[in-house]
């Protein structure tokens, strides 16, 4: 007969299926309400973020100069600087050979439509100037009609740069401050607060700190590896401008999926223009496998032992940010998902029970039994005779002579 359940354990295992899932509610209800004043404040959290981003690669040399004892101000000063000088540096080692070239890349360009028309006139398209001109017209036409929405658009880009440059101005002055009085953020964090607050906020703030400077030095060292393949590739097959080209891979690796996408779509455009169909498709190649081998072998290895999550957390995070957020969610997913690691960490640490002490052994288990001391012979000592005992021997009569007491007696 099978055993009938009990309605006071079933009582108990719903209420606390109860009371877990309502507690369970409410986090996710805090949390929601968090990233909704986040969304609120993103004008102001979002250079904050880049500013965190930039500090984690510049806090190095910074920290380098205050300990050789140069003032806090000045250090961030001149890392700050040099900063500048880099990005400026980058931008020129980019636009100079672009310029140099653009003769060249402007008649390849020319010469690639040229083709592609000779080839659409040919079997088995067999399209006629005519028809490319009534095309042509068409587009144009089309083009006129949308004329607004085509100003709209504009309008919209330009404004979406200012707001790029200006945030990019803000995050800058929020770098130089980092460094300047980020290590006395903590201390003064803690004196505000609370209590437990005072000792528990600091501690994830640092460990925080420290799990996105690992996931920036995770990034930086997957558009190495990116740049130097893709580089090698390029100058094997004989596509110009390789060095520009390997720097906006470099760059464009710290921006998830699109960047990719973008930097691999200029090279294959370059090189189509330049040395024509088959090298370019021999580039697209090489950018795809390269790609692949990054986004699920290196990226995934990498960020998994920096950050301390699974290869297949980093995917997942990476897919779900860029379906919430789009470019913006790619980019902050893993930082994002290190710290909610980084957090769980923590709480676990402190709700954890403390492992019971080892139980005594008892004395005679633990001791080894003592040896007997081996006892040394010792010669028997002579007793002290006393003198009446000697008087009393030399006085004993010897066989056959008289008892000289008895005769006094």
């Amino acid at each position: 007969m099978p055993a009938r359940l009990s309605s006071e354990k079933t009582r108990a295992a719903l209420h606390t299926s109860a009371r877990v899932s309502l507690d369970l509610l409410l986090v996710v209800l805090l949390a929601g309400v968090a990233l909704w004043l986040l969304g609120l404040m993103w004008s102001v959290t979002w250079p904050v973020i880049i500013a965190l981003l930039l500090t984690t690669l510049t806090w190095p040399p910074a920290r380098f100069l205050r300990r050789r004892g140069w003032p806090p101000a000045l250090a961030a000063s001149v890392v700050t600087l040099m900063f500048l000088v880099l990005a400026a540096g980058i931008v020129v080692l980019i636009a100079v050979p672009v310029a140099s070239q653009a003769g060249e890349i402007t008649a390849g360009v020319v010469n690639g439509i040229q083709k592609v028309r000779q080839w659409a006139a040919g079997p088995p398209l067999n399209i006629s100037d005519a028809q490319l001109a009534q095309a042509l017209d068409t587009a144009t036409t089309r083009v006129q009609d949308s004329v607004g929405s085509i100003v709209n658009t504009t309008l919209s880009g330009v404004s979406t740069v200012i707001n790029g440059v200006l945030t990019t101005v803000v995050a800058l002055f929020l770098m130089f401050f980092f460094l300047k009085d980020g290590p006395r953020f903590l201390p003064w964090l803690a004196r505000q607060l609370p209590g437990r607050l005072a000792v528990d906020l600091p501690a994830v703030a640092l460990r925080s700190w420290e799990t996105l400077g690992a996931f920036v030095r995770s990034q930086a060292f997957v558009g190495l590896l990116d740049a130097v393949a893709i580089g090698v590739g390029l100058w094997i097959v004989g596509v110009p401008l390789v060095l520009p080209l390997a720097v906006l891979t470099f760059l464009a690796a710290f921006v998830p999926v699109i960047g990719a996408l973008f930097a691999g779509f200029v090279a294959v455009l370059i090189t189509l223009v330049s040395n024509g169909l088959t090298d370019a498709l021999i580039v697209l190649a090489i950018i795809v496998v390269v790609q692949q081998l990054e986004g699920n072998v290196f990226q995934p290895m990498l960020q998994s032992r920096g950050l301390g999550l699974h290869a297949a957390v980093i995917l997942l995070a990476v897919t779900l940010g860029g379906s919430l957020a789009g470019v913006i969610g790619s980019l902050l997913a893993v930082p994002a998902a290190a710290q909610v690691a980084v957090i769980w960490g923590y709480l676990r640490e402190q709700l954890a029970e403390p492992a019971p002490a080892p139980e005594p052994a008892k004395a005679e288990q633990a001791a080894p039994a003592a040896k007997p001391e081996p006892v040394k012979a010792q010669a028997a000592k002579p007793k002290p005779v006393k003198p009446e005992a000697v008087k009393a021997v030399s006085e004993k009569p010897k066989p056959g002579e008289p008892d000289p007491g008895a005769a006094r007696a």
